[in-house]
């Protein structure tokens, strides 16, 4: 009567087999002792040759499993791989904490996972064999992801300002924008891990504004109605001293028609083209120039800055003051008390906006906001209406040019210096 015996065998790695010993019949009584067969060994009868022996017993069992039982700093990309010799692989488990790896037996026989693991967790891979005579045995080992010495995770962002939607429509000098939570001082390893397609395909570059946060542009204005998908392979990839991506991570977005609005300094117009199409001429005041100081000691200028700006976002009102960038002294003939301004379209960082100005009577003719794009109330409702996080705002001949991390600034140095 065949006995089925549950074997627990130790780890062993891809380059090196373990022997387990299957299942086998027990073994009759050896004379007054007793002593039977030991489990894997050949099984001889009483009397060998006697024709009365029992059937030999199950052959010798090699599995092999990467990665190797106690290895430790394992990534958490790396396959598992589990192969046998001298039996029949039924099926494999890797789980920790109740999690398990997605995986399937293959067509040689083998057992390869298709998921990907996490960091910092211990796996245990259990194996189920049938060897030569129909017995199940088993086998466990267990390994260790990496630990990194801390985990950055990834956003996709429009701006400093605003994430980016998912299937979002963006303008045409939107960049792409990933931020890291943590420094990261490997960037070449950050941009290998970023993938950017676009429908139709153009080529582009990596520029770091700062040490967490890079963008992507490609050399020219994006084509309206381009698809975008951004992709982060961001597990299992070292940023540097010891900070890995948390995981992978991905987006899309689609480029609208084309906005570009050309605000002069010189004409005190500012006119909108879409699709190459102007459709709006509208009379404005820009920045009336000068410097002073603030509260802190610091140097402000009051120019609307020249160069590509880009559209940030958009308020139905917004509290406007000197106070706002420092200017608290009454007595500076360029501070000015809290007002609530309507239809704002941001444009930096630093408090460029189109805005409704109906206080200003020089529209048209002459500079004299703190900075802003001023215009007409119903010019800048059509504006706040119309226009999109994206879209381009051109002044031109302002004495001050925009710096390329006041908003986003990524299209006033050319591409040939983009990222140097």
């Amino acid at each position: 009567m065949l006995q089925r015996r549950t074997v627990i065998l130790g780890a062993v790695g891809t380059a090196a087999g373990l022997t387990a010993a299957g299942c086998s019949h027990a073994g009759k009584a050896d004379g007054a002792n007793g002593a039977t067969t030991p489990l894997g060994g050949e099984w001889h009868s009483p009397g060998d040759g006697d024709g009365g022996g029992e059937s030999p017993a199950a052959a010798a069992i090699t599995l092999n499993v990467s990665p190797a039982a106690g290895k430790a700093d394992v990534s958490p990309l790396d396959p598992v791989l589990v192969s046998v010799e001298g039996g029949t692989l039924q099926s494999v488990t890797v789980a920790a904490g109740g999690k398990k790896v997605g995986g399937k037996v293959q067509s040689d026989g083998s057992w390869k996972s298709s998921g990907t693991m996490a960091y910092s967790k211990t796996y245990t891979v259990t194996a189920s064999i049938k060897d030569s005579t129909g017995a199940t045995v088993q086998k466990t080992s267990t390994f260790t992801t990496l630990k990194p010495k801390s985990i950055a995770n990834i956003t996709f962002q429009a701006n400093g300002l605003n994430a980016l939607k998912a299937g979002g429509t963006y303008g045409v000098g939107q960049p792409v924008i990933v931020a890291f939570s943590k420094s990261v001082s490997d960037k070449a390893a950050a941009e290998k891990a970023i993938e950017v397609e676009t429908t139709p395909s153009v080529s582009g570059k990596f520029h770091w504004v700062s040490n967490s946060i890079v963008h992507w542009r490609p050399e020219k204005y994006w084509a309206k109605g381009t698809e975008i998908k951004v992709t982060v392979n961001g597990l299992g990839t070292h940023l540097g001293k010891g900070v890995y991506a948390s995981s992978n991570r991905s987006t899309t977005f689609t480029i609208g028609r084309s906005l570009i609005a050309i605000c002069d300094n010189n004409t005190h117009r500012c006119k909108v083209y879409i699709d190459g199409k102007m459709v709006r001429d509208m009379a404005c005041s820009n920045g009336r120039g000068g410097y002073t100081k603030i509260a802190n000691g610091q140097q402000i200028h009051f120019w609307t800055q020249n160069g590509p700006h880009v559209v940030l976002s958009k308020e139905m009102v917004h509290s406007m003051s000197s106070a706002s960038y420092g200017l608290t002294d009454k007595n500076n003939p360029y501070y000015y008390d809290p007002e609530d301004v309507k239809f704002c379209t941001r444009i930096t960082y630093s408090g460029e906006f189109l805005h409704a100005a109906p206080w200003n009577h020089k529209l048209g003719k002459a500079n004299i906001s703190h900075g802003c794009v001023n215009l007409g109330e119903a010019d800048a409702e059509w504006v706040y209406h119309n226009f999109l996080i994206g879209d381009v705002v051109q002044v031109n001949n302002s004495p001050k040019p925009l710096p390329l991390t006041d908003g986003l600034g990524d299209w006033t140095v050319s591409y040939e210096k983009y990222g140097n």
